[in-house]
């Protein structure tokens, strides 16, 4: 149920940019509002999280393990993608499991919708390069996936000719700043919000020419979903663990789980090539699901876990209602 009270307009500053940041900059500057992101890292953004994302936009995957909260915004944002990035890809994601893990795979069958069982044929038919690996699997046509390293200055660009203001390097807290302020630090707002706590996320990118997939491959295991995401130029990036670990390193089980689940899905990523190991952490609170937190004329968004670029745009939206129209979201929003 929403709640409405009027707020006045102001200038908005947003410390954080990262995907949940960028995205609330480019909703409100587009609403007209004089609108400052502040970014304690450089242009390159390694040190964000975002940039160590999968970038999968899988509502109805994750509805498997998530809270319905994370699909009703996980749908919502896959509209806003389509708008404000129309060249998003959205050829749907592909779920295999090998006869092992038969029983997870119908679990998974069961507790999400909106997808297609393929038999063998249909699967080789979509991805020739999966041709005789896996007897049936899972398609969900509606899904799609972003390559977080190009579409966050992609979204910088577009907060920028909307009129909004990007501040690199510039290390702020909220008190420092005038009018509406919306943290979206990330873990980097534990200072204020102590429940917070990093979910360790490792991946590795490999390149080969040997495998062309046109959407996610995501393989049923044990412990926790693994896939196989295409990105350009023969790049693959395998991931993720979810490890209740605050380092940054990327641990020799991980890397064996994730080069043996990519090598099971085709022998060739055998001989591809490593680019890159890396991880980041994912902000949650205990509870797993996000939270915008108001208190006066400051707003925090955060707690995204493992669906920041699934969940960021619809949380951009709710926020700009909120300070444009005093909408609460009950399953959401707190108010001190």
């Amino acid at each position: 149920m929403l709640q409405t009270t009027k707020r006045p307009d102001s200038p908005v500053s947003i410390i954080g940019a990262g995907i949940a940041g960028a995205w609330q900059a480019l909703l409100f500057a587009q609403a007209g509002h004089a609108v400052t992101l502040h970014e304690r890292g450089d242009e390159a953004m390694t040190d964000a999280t975002s940039h160590w994302a999968g970038g999968m936009l899988a509502p109805y995957c994750e509805a498997e393990v998530a809270e319905p909260i994370i699909s009703r915004l996980g749908l919502r944002s896959l509209d806003l993608w389509r708008r404000e990035l129309p060249d998003t890809p959205f050829n749907g994601s592909l779920v295999v499991a090998h006869p092992r893990e038969r029983n997870d795979f119908e679990r998974f069958a069961r507790m999400t919708e909106h997808h297609r069982r393929l038999d063998a044929a249909g699967l080789a038919a979509l991805e020739p390069s999966l041709e005789g690996r896996f007897r049936d699997a899972l398609f969900f046509p509606a899904e799609g996936h972003v390559e977080p390293r190009r579409v966050l200055p992609q979204l910088h660009e577009r907060i920028k000719a909307a009129g909004g203001t990007i501040k690199f390097c510039s290390d702020v807290t909220a008190n420092e700043l005038d009018g509406i302020v919306i943290d979206c630090r990330g873990l980097g707002a534990r200072d204020e919000q102590s429940e917070l706590r990093g979910v360790k996320g490792e991946m590795i990118l490999i390149e080969t020419d040997e495998v062309q997939l046109a959407r996610p491959v995501r393989l049923i295991h044990p412990r926790w979903p693994l896939y196989v995401i295409p990105r350009e130029n023969g790049l693959f990036m395998l991931g993720a663990t979810s490890i209740e670990a605050e380092d940054t390193g990327v641990s020799v089980r991980s890397a064996l789980e994730l080069l043996g689940a990519a090598y099971t899905v085709h022998p060739a990523f055998g001989e591809a090539r490593i680019v890159e190991f890396g991880s980041g952490l994912r902000p949650a609170f205990p509870d797993n699901l996000p939270r915008i937190g108001i208190r006066d004329r400051k707003i925090s968004v955060n707690g995204l876990y493992r669906h920041g670029f699934l969940i960021a745009p619809a949380l951009a939206e709710l926020t700009l209602g909120y300070v444009e129209r005093g909408q609460i979201d009950n399953e959401v929003m707190q108010c001190a």
